[in-house]
């Protein structure tokens, strides 16, 4: 076995700030995400909102509409190379902020989502897409990421087992997301979540959300807001100019390998939420494994992590569920299945994250997964998993044993030849 990688150094350094904030404002329901964004405008007449409509998207047409608190400033078609959310966003999207931030330099901006576009990919687009040769972050200082979620919706948005399609509201023609796949990546990327409005099944059922929503993303701000009396000064300060957006911070397959928090063991229920936590160092038999999927998810309203299979010890296998699917995929090599040469190409953080829990037999090998859901049995759910570990008899043979195992998964996770970094991976896909 390797040893364990050395822990990396980095300074830090503070940051005079001058530049406007763009606060990103993401939900799947507008009025409620609109509802937000109108609060914003009255309290700050010369903040910009800027919106684009996606209706006519696929025939390569979205419309882009920039208001402030005083009433609209521009209202256009945009017609587009291509039409696909990812060109909305690097031919229009981006350019707009660009040339808003220089003709109106002291002015912040909102950027409000469609329903169907995830935060992350934004985040993606400003990190990588170039506006006139520079990243549009030397002019705007991005503050925060805020989800929007109507309490009246919610819980049904999050059981869905539709896909955009069939809802004909895909971004593209080849988007083939589930409905609830795009809720919960819009809420566990967020920085702040907003939970806008009431259930219509009373107070209990709103507390019970707001839990629920505690134990997706315990790493965000968590705000509730009545939509029968809304303070659009409070809100504002609650909003803006928080610096609460770490760029740094990997998406949520990645977490748990890099160390930050990828959920909150609370298995005593919470107005019937529970949240369990799976951790352990041996693989999973491949076979008893894959006979459980179904039972482990049953009562779960989502579950995410990452995990590692006796049959295919080099691979880190990420795992996520919600809406009624499993998907899983390849998140590349565990540093242990690397040579010591390679490890330099790896994100910094992942191998501070595996020194730090280096075994000297598995290396940095584990699973870790999370799941949440309503009236679940944790106990139960550990008891199955564990189940699913290889027994001490199976331990002591050895790795090249436990590569013969017929595997239900082989072929579905494949190691790219030449792997430089942690985000060059394969994307999950359904078990």
């Amino acid at each position: 076995m390797s040893s364990s990688p050395q822990a990396p150094t980095r300074a830090r350094t503070a940051d005079a700030d001058t530049r406007p904030s763009l606060t990103v404002l993401s939900g799947f329901w507008p009025a409620a995400t609109f509802a937000v964004a109108r609060a914003l405008l009255a309290a700050d007449t010369s903040l910009l909102l800027v919106r684009h409509d996606l209706t006519g998207i696929r025939d390569g047409v979205v419309r882009r509409v920039v208001r402030s608190g005083t009433g609209i400033v521009e209202d256009e078609q945009v017609a587009l190379r291509h039409g696909c959310v990812s060109c909305t966003l690097r031919e229009d999207v981006l350019p707009t902020l660009v040339r808003l931030a220089r003709s109106h330099p002291n002015q912040d901006l909102v950027l409000m989502l469609p329903e169907v576009v995830e935060p992350e990919a934004v985040a993606a687009a400003c990190a990588h897409c170039l506006v006139d040769g520079a990243p549009i972050t030397d002019l705007l200082r991005v503050d925060s990421y805020v989800t929007v979620l109507d309490a009246e919706h919610l819980l049904d948005g999050l059981a869905s087992t539709d896909d955009l399609t069939t809802l004909g509201i895909q971004a593209a023609d080849d988007d083939h997301r589930a409905l609830a796949d795009v809720i919960v990546r819009q809420i566990e990327y967020a920085d702040t979540l907003v939970l806008w409005g009431r259930s219509r099944d009373g107070e209990f059922d709103t507390s019970r959300l707001a839990v629920l929503l505690q134990r997706m993303a315990p790493w965000a701000t968590h705000l509730r807001v009545d939509d029968d009396l809304v303070d659009a000064g409070a809100l504002t300060r609650q909003l803006r100019h928080t610096h609460r957006h770490r760029p740094e911070t990997p998406g949520v397959l990645a977490r748990g390998l890099q160390g930050y928090t990828l959920g909150t063991h609370e298995p005593e229920p919470d107005c019937g939420v529970v949240s369990a936590v799976f951790r352990a160092r041996r693989p999973f038999h491949p076979q008893r494994l894959h006979d459980v999927l179904e039972d482990v998810n049953a009562e779960m309203i989502r579950s995410r992590g990452h995990l590692w299979l006796a049959s295919q010890p080099d691979t880190v296998i990420a795992w996520e569920f919600a809406g009624g699917g499993l998907a899983m995929g390849s998140l590349g090599h565990w540093l242990v299945s690397l040579p010591e040469d390679r490890w330099e190409h790896v994100e910094d953080q992942r191998r501070l994250a595996a020194a730090l829990d280096w075994d000297p037999y598995y290396g940095d090998r584990h699973q870790h997964l999370v799941f949440i859901g309503l009236d679940a049995d944790p106990v139960d759910l550990h008891r199955i998993l564990a189940g699913c570990l290889l027994t001490d008899a199976e331990l002591a043979d050895g790795e090249e044993i436990w590569r013969t195992y017929p595997d239900p998964f082989t072929g579905c996770f494949p190691l790219v030849a030449e792997e430089l970094t942690d985000t060059d991976t394969e994307g999950a896909r359904p078990a």
